[in-house]
């Protein structure tokens, strides 16, 4: 998944990568040069006291240093441009891959784990990318160069690096092996943290006003506690790493000099051989080290990717259809015939067999108890799920063959929770029409009864609105997604309990504004109150996902005891109250 991942994604930086590849050749070139150069001032200045020789040579290794330092710059320039590049395309390609996602598609995930995918896991594989281009690429070619040098220097000792690579190797691996299992722990661990933490802050209110704030910090604690405990064990693994490596590369350093003296004293080996051996042996060990620093970032990536894939392979099980209808005659006709919803692997299904028809300028009402299906019934329209029998169809065509973006520009939804965006009165409202004008914005505000508290606010229009519209309350968050709904002037209006947080009065009031607004498109208005859906041209009660009656009013007074049994239960309430 990791190499699947790069390879897509980097392609469009070939040019920079060749450009980091060939510039960190050059660099670790000049620093392979630099020992041996550093061996002839030895031997060929220090030991005959040649002060020219000296002065020339470590001229020249001035500029080869130069040299070096400016294709190191230049290295990290073009690989960091490459790696930012490849962390904002990943980052584009799973917001949009989401943004196909139908709601069993979200479920399936889950929102924490979408945001982890989409900003940590792409940070630790672009981390990859980062080091990759600074470090790894030089490695190897600085560890193959190292030994052909070395070996130029003295064959001698070569046996030497046939037991301090290996070393190495064999220690830093069995410590990464028992280190993979804990990162893609750390990752299912942060999932879990960053959905306590957003469960908390959209639910602040309800912990207040439950008293919960105590055990909402204990699920927290628990949560971080877990992360921290993977956190410390792979922190002592990592630990663990860098004294090995030192070990070994001391160790190296003491073979070397041991056995090294004896082939000096012998003749076999000059001082400055000697030392540039050291120094090869070094550069050697230290491509390995950085190696090995590379490969600890590789099993975290390597679960990062495979997420993130996850993510980017999941197809949206609402797909487009392959021959769209674009061209539609009507003004909003809304049918479902026999309609049947059932969520993977569930034992039963959620709807069965709802049949209907909304013809413009109607009402449609649904009612039911609380797990009877009425949202599910109104999410098959704008194809939030696809109906898993029977058909949906708006104006004779079934939503499934018409172009997703004809079937949403037909529809206005006001969701059961609804949501604000960041910005102003005026911007939340231009969501569903940017064109619209302020004179428009005004005109759908007064009918959503919202005209009197958005003119209260000093900016007015412009007034600020939080994430989520956390600095209004709910009724006027309601108001607001409605006015949102009729700034865009659909066929197809689809009220999700959207009256709710209404009072009865404001209640009234924005359903009779509603009417003329709505005269020539069809309405469906899922409520829980029956103040609310007895003025509708048709009303429908579910129960248990299927249609326990449908009519007017008075006609399910007289013929629906499902509805009977929910008028008398809310005039009881009524009554006590």
């Amino acid at each position: 998944m990791l190499i699947r991942l790069l390879r897509t994604h980097l392609r469009p930086y070939t040019g920079s990568l060749v450009a980091v590849v060939v510039l960190q050749l050059l660099g670790t070139i000049a620093s392979l040069y630099l020992p041996s150069l550093n061996a002839d001032i030895i031997d060929r200045g220090v030991a005959t006291g040649d002060t020219g020789y000296i002065l020339t040579t470590g001229g020249w290794m001035l500029a080869v240093s130069f040299a070096q330092i400016a294709c190191s710059i230049a290295a990290v320039y073009y690989g960091s441009r490459s790696a930012m590049g490849f962390g904002r395309d990943v980052r584009a390609a799973v917001f949009h891959r989401v943004g196909t996602f139908s709601a069993r598609e979200v479920s399936q995930f889950g929102a924490p784990s979408l945001i982890t995918r989409s900003t940590n896991d792409v940070q630790q594989v672009q981390m990859l990318v980062v080091m990759s281009c600074t470090m790894l690429v030089a490695a190897p070619i600085m560890g193959v160069g190292g030994i052909v040098m070395a070996l130029r220097q003295d064959v001698g000792l070569s046996w030497l690096m046939l037991v301090c690579v290996p070393a190495l190797l064999v220690s830093i691996g069995l410590i990464i092996s028992r280190m993979v299992p804990q990162f893609r722990a750390m990752q299912d661990r942060i999932d879990t943290v960053n959905q306590v933490l957003r469960e908390q802050l959209t639910g602040i209110r309800v912990v207040r006003a439950f008293v919960r704030e105590r055990e909402e910090t204990r699920r927290f604690a628990e949560a971080n506690e877990a992360l921290t405990a993977t956190a410390l064990r792979v922190g002592r693994l990592t630990a663990l790493i860098f004294p090995t490596v030192m070990l070994i590369l001391n160790a190296s350093s003491v073979a070397v000099l041991w056995f090294g003296a004896a082939r000096v004293n012998t003749g076999e080996m000059q001082v400055g051989e000697l030392t540039a051996f050291l120094m090869y042996l070094m550069q050697i060990l230290t491509s390995m080290m950085m190696a090995t620093f590379i490969s600890m970032m590789i099993p975290r990536a390597s679960v990062c990717a495979e997420r993130i894939s996850e993510v980017l392979d999941t197809e949206s099980s609402v797909l487009p259809p392959a021959d769209p209808v674009r061209q539609v005659r009507g003004r909003g006709e809304l049918e479902m015939r026999d309609v049947g919803f059932r969520y993977p692997g569930a034992a039963s299904p959620v709807l069965s067999g709802i049949s209907f028809r909304v013809e413009a300028g109607r009402t449609l009402a649904v009612i039911g108890s609380t797990g009877s299906g009425k949202t599910t019934l109104l999410s098959l329209v704008p194809r939030l799920f696809d109906a898993t029998s029977g058909t949906v169809s708006v104006d004779g065509v079934d939503v499934r063959d018409l172009d997703p973006q004809v079937l949403w520009r037909r529809i206005g939804l006001v969701p059961q929770k609804p949501y604000l965006f960041t910005g102003t009165v005026a911007s939340n409202l231009r969501y569903g029409n940017p064109d619209a004008t302020d004179e428009e914005l005004w005109e759908a505000l007064e009918i959503a009864q919202a005209r009197d508290f958005v003119e209260a606010m000093p900016e007015g229009l412009d007034a600020p609105i939080a994430q989520g519209g956390t600095n209004v309350s709910g009724g006027q968050r309601q108001r607001l997604a409605i006015a949102r709904a009729l700034v865009r002037k659909p066929e197809i209006y689809l009220f999700d309990d959207s009256f709710s947080a209404l009072d009865l009065t404001t209640d009234a009031r924005l359903r009779a504004a509603l009417r003329p607004r709505t005269s020539d498109a069809a309405v469906v208005i899922v409520a829980q109150r029956i103040s609310t859906v007895a003025d509708a041209d048709q009303i429908v009660v579910l129960d248990d996902g299927v249609i326990a009656g449908i009519g007017t009013h008075e006609e399910l007074l007289a013929s629906c005891p499902t509805y009977v049994e929910i008028v008398e239960s809310q005039r009881a309430v009524e009554s006590a109250a």
